[in-house]
């Protein structure tokens, strides 16, 4: 049973890989669980300078997930480039960068830095709010994909992944326009907006009102969106939202999916996507499917 994947020339032993921001750049996984086992790391989001994120409180539990307005919080390219990739480097694993920025000239930035480093693919991280234009994120514009991915792109040195936002009326007029600004290929989706309110105390949970929801509830959307951008560019897909089992990731995979990422599974279970990688091989092998490109996309 194959379970080998290629995104844009890049060999993965399995589809399985870590959502940005929900493992880290993986020391805290790595007493848990064998790195080994994994497609790829995909770390937290890089900015060119650290970030400090937003105040407290930014993470809260709810049904069927969870909300976080984290903000990105990270310690900068540098520190990332020092202490990081040696560290993953210690493991037969590919490295997936997360790029952050406020402005376009930052993303390209981290893109060239990185450009210099052993890594292997860049994650464009295009949900962050766009400093220049009133703080509106550059994902909701499909001008300002295509204009930021083709800007980063002339900087970037590995194939370049394009993280699609959800939140806006039709996902694949943002995958296409991605796709005409020289993605790679794309990963969605990215959380979606979610709010919590204590009634007790009559205010929001989180400090910033919204956050990012994550989690079980929000893979029929996520699902929905894979299926439906798979259809319309002819890039290949990182599927995430709400992945817990190797079913949840086969379902992905039908919809379209060449990898797929764990993120939030994670917080629940720290081996949650090496029990994916597990779930998926049992599927082919109790199904007699010897290659994913045999049911990739058959939905």
């Amino acid at each position: 049973m194959n379970s080998k994947i290629t995104i844009a020339g890049v060999e993965f032993k399995n589809p399985v890989m870590t959502a940005s921001g929900t493992f880290g750049s993986g020391r805290e996984y790595g007493e848990y669980m064998d790195l080994n086992q994994l497609g790829a790391v995909v770390v937290k989001g890089v900015a060119i300078t650290p970030w400090k994120g937003n105040p407290a409180p930014r993470i809260a539990e709810t049904y069927g997930g969870m909300l976080n307005s984290v903000g990105l919080q990270n310690p900068g390219v540098e520190a990332f480039i020092e202490n990081d990739i040696p560290f993953l480097r210690q493991y037969d694993t590919k490295i997936i960068v997360n790029i952050a920025g406020r402005t376009i000239e930052e993303y390209c930035q981290v893109a060239e830095r990185l450009g210099e480093v052993d890594v292997d693919l860049l994650e464009l991280n295009i949900s962050c709010p766009n400093v220049k234009e009133g703080g509106v994120a550059f994902g909701t514009d499909p001008f300002m994909v295509e204009k930021v991915t083709k800007e980063v792109k002339k900087y970037s040195k590995q194939p370049l992944i394009v993280k699609l936002s959800p939140n806006v009326t039709d996902i694949t007029e943002m995958a296409r326009a991605a796709e005409s600004g020289g993605a790679d290929g794309l990963s969605l989706i990215n959380t979606l907006l979610g709010m919590a309110i204590d009634i007790y105390r009559r205010k929001p949970v989180l400090a910033m009102k919204v956050g990012g929801f994550s989690g079980p509830a929000i893979k029929p959307v996520a699902l929905r969106m894979v299926y439906q951008v798979n259809k319309a560019v002819n890039l290949p897909i990182i599927g995430m939202g709400g992945i817990m089992t190797g079913e949840d990731a086969i379902e992905f995979i039908m919809a379209g999916a060449t990898g797929v990422a764990v993120g939030t599974a994670h917080f629940n279970n720290p081996r949650a996507s090496l029990e994916v990688v597990e779930g998926i091989q049992k599927y082919m092998d109790t199904y007699g499917v010897k290659d994913l490109a045999e049911i990739r996309g058959i939905i």
